[in-house]
Formats: C-alpha cells, sequence, structure tokens
C-alpha cells in the first residue's frame, strides 16, 4: 500500500464525534482524509475501542463505514516491551480479526529503558511474520538523538515507514522542528520514508495556533513528504479546538496523482532515501538511461536507486535548480550533497506516460 495524503489517529472512539460511524466517515471525507488511524490494542492484554460489560467492539462499524468512502483504516497499539511476544500476538490477532490496511507501532518511555533492543527485535519478528506484507509504520519521538535509547534499527528493520511525533509543544518554531526531525530520522540505519505527525491537541495550557498547523503542512509539503497525520481526533473535534480542526481539514493535499510536476516528486522521493519509495514513481516497464547503461523495469531501476543512495550519493540531500516542459515531457536540472561528494551538473529528461515515469535519462558527476 502506498501511503500519502492526510491521515488523523483516533484514541477513543466514544470521544470521537461520539463513536459515530456515519458522522465520523462524514468528516473524514469532509476533511479529505486518505486515512484514519485508530488504536486496536493496549499492551499484550488489553483489547482497546472494545466493551467487555457489552462485548462490544466499537472498530468494525467505523472501519466499515470509513472503507465505504475509499479511506483507508489503519491500526495502532502502544507497546511497552514487557512481554514482546504477547504483546506481538495481541497485535497479530487483532489485525487479522479487523482486517485493516496498516499497522503503526507505538513506542515511548518504556522502550527506552535498558535492554528492550531484545525486546524490540522479539517483537517485530514476530508482527512481521504474522502481519505479512502488510505495511507497518513506527510512532516515536521526533529527535531521535535525544532519544538515543530507542532501539531505532531493530523497530525499523521490519518497518516501512517512520511516523515521528513532531509535537512542538510550548514552541512556534514548526518549520525548524520539522526539518531536524527528518534530518535525524533519514540518517537513522535503516531510513524510512518519514510521514510525520503533527499536534492538533493541548498540554499544560499549551496547544498549537491554526497559523502553525497550517505551517506544519507547508513545511511537510515542501520537503517532498508523501503526506502527515495529525494527532488527535478525539480533542481537535472539541469545542475550543475547531479552528485546529478546520486548520488540518481544509489545507489542499494533492493526492499522488494530482501533484503537477514529476520532478518536484521525483526529488521528494529520493530526498527520502528509499528505492522502493522511488521506483513507484516509474511505470512496471520503465526505462532508466545513463551514458553507461540503460536499465528496464522497475526492479531493475529500484537496485539502481539502492546503489545510488548507497555507493554513489550516501546520505545525498538532492536540490532542483531548474525545470521546464509540459504535458508528458519534462526537464529539470539540480544538485546534491552527499557523504561522499557532491552534483553541481545534474540534468535529466523525463518522459510520462499515464502520470508515472516511462523513460528517464539522467546525467550527473560527482566531484
Amino acid at each position: 500500500m502506498d501511503l500519502q495524503g492526510k491521515g488523523y489517529f483516533m484514541w477513543q472512539l466514544r470521544n470521537c464525534d461520539g463513536g459515530d460511524p456515519q458522522k465520523i466517515a462524514a468528516e473524514a471525507v469532509r476533511a479529505n482524509l486518505t486515512h484514519v488511524l485508530i488504536k486496536i490494542a493496549d499492551g499484550a492484554n488489553w483489547v482497546y475501542n472494545y466493551d467487555y460489560d457489552r462485548n462490544y467492539d466499537y472498530i468494525p462499524p467505523v472501519r466499515d463505514a470509513l472503507k465505504s468512502k475509499g479511506i483507508a483504516v489503519w491500526g495502532w497499539q502502544y507497546v511497552r516491551g514487557k512481554d514482546p511476544i504477547g504483546e506481538a500476538r495481541m497485535a497479530v490477532n487483532r489485525m487479522r480479526e479487523l482486517n485493516l490496511d496498516g499497522f503503526v507501532v507505538d513506542a515511548e518511555k518504556e522502550y527506552k529503558e535498558k535492554g528492550r533492543d531484545v525486546a524490540a527485535r522479539r517483537y517485530m519478528e514476530a508482527v512481521r511474520s504474522g502481519l505479512g506484507d502488510m505495511p507497518i509504520a513506527l510512532s516515536t519521538f521526533r529527535f531521535p538523538r535525544l532519544h538515543h535509547e530507542v532501539p531505532f534499527e531493530e523497530f525499523l528493520t521490519y518497518c516501512d515507514f517512520s511516523m515521528p511525533q513532531i509535537y512542538h509543544e510550548q514552541a512556534s518554531n514548526v518549520e525548524e522542528q520539522i526539518e531536524k526531525s527528518i534530518e535525524q530520522y533519514l540518517n537513522l540505519k535503516p531510513a524510512r520514508p518519514v510521514f510525520p505527525t503533527s499536534p492538533t491537541y493541548s498540554h499544560a495550557g499549551w496547544k498549537p495556533t491554526p497559523d502553525e498547523v497550517v505551517r506544519f503542512l507547508d513545511k511537510a509539503m515542501e520537503m517532498g513528504l508523501p503526506g502527515v497525520n495529525s494527532w488527535g481526533w478525539d480533542f481537535a473535534r472539541r469545542d475550543g479546538f475547531w479552528p485546529l480542526w478546520e486548520a488540518f481539514a481544509e489545507y489542499d493535499w494533492p493526492s499522488d496523482a494530482d501533484v503537477a510536476d514529476m520532478p518536484d516528486k521525483l526529488l521528494g522521493r529520493m530526498n527520502q532515501r528509499d528505492p522502493a519509495f522511488v521506483a513507484k514513481l516509474y511505470n512496471e516497464n520503465a526505462a532508466h538511461v545513463t551514458g553507461a547503461r540503460t536499465v528496464v523495469g522497475s526492479d531493475e531501476i529500484k537496485k539502481w536507486y539502492k546503489s545510488m543512495f548507497t555507493t554513489l550519493l550516501p546520505e545525498g540531500a538532492f536540490t532542483i535548480t531548474g525545470k521546464s516542459g509540459q504535458g508528458d515531457s519534462r526537464r529539470f536540472t539540480w544538485t546534491a550533497k552527499s557523504k561522499k561528494g557532491k552534483v553541481l551538473d545534474g540534468s535529466d529528461t523525463l518522459g510520462l506516460k499515464d502520470g508515472r515515469i516511462q523513460y528517464h535519462y539522467t546525467y550527473f558527476t560527482v566531484k
């Protein structure tokens, strides 16, 4: 599943528009959401959003209402690491019975305790084995370098996305915090496409302004990110929070197919440094051409980008310097900085078919 666009985290469904499936679906459509993320479990023993007294699960009717509108439904679980196999069993069983589209691991302070790297590995191995190729994301602290105790490698080895919680509490330097967070996540090993989560809640007398919500979205789009989430529906739909909900809901985040300029889209994904994510922009039988060779097919193109991101331009940062063309043809120039050198003369031509890249000629030298 190619995740993109705007999404909202849900914590307690009864506090989200009263848990009314039709109202939730209608508001998700009005907000132009592509996905919603609902809490399904807490730890190894707590089935979440479930009424034990009534033996009633709140999630299926909400899931059905959302999916009927074309909105993907993800599940998320808060984990602590004391019983990783039990937590994994809970996650897999819950995801299977609910038939959801993707899964998010929410690992926070408990995973800063000594020895949690082993727990993270055991948990993730079991979850990945149980969920197969379902997309999985990690949701945790915004700045990995400040929370180095968290076993990022053990989690991300089995994940498809990073979803940092960029909650700029008591601060208004939104753009700086996003840039810092994304830079740190892209330098993790392994790095994954970043899908940040913005705040639309309050804490200790603080809450963001509607302008800060818009600035968050502006910066994420400027950086070429595939989309954003927000935390959380339970808060943003309350009295006193409506301006935050409306700021997020009214923001026009284009779908992948609606992004007008393929060079911007391509460079945005290249800055995520995920070969598979970049290769999805190409048709299955696309050709990629350099002065040295031509490769055909998205799998071969993915291999080429893997080589670029690991050997040619490791930890590269790519920037467009000029572009032209229209219709099914694009030309653009670009530069890059990396650990092994820089590119000053990038010059590429794209041929498009059905909204994807069919032909790509690239020229550049690394100095």
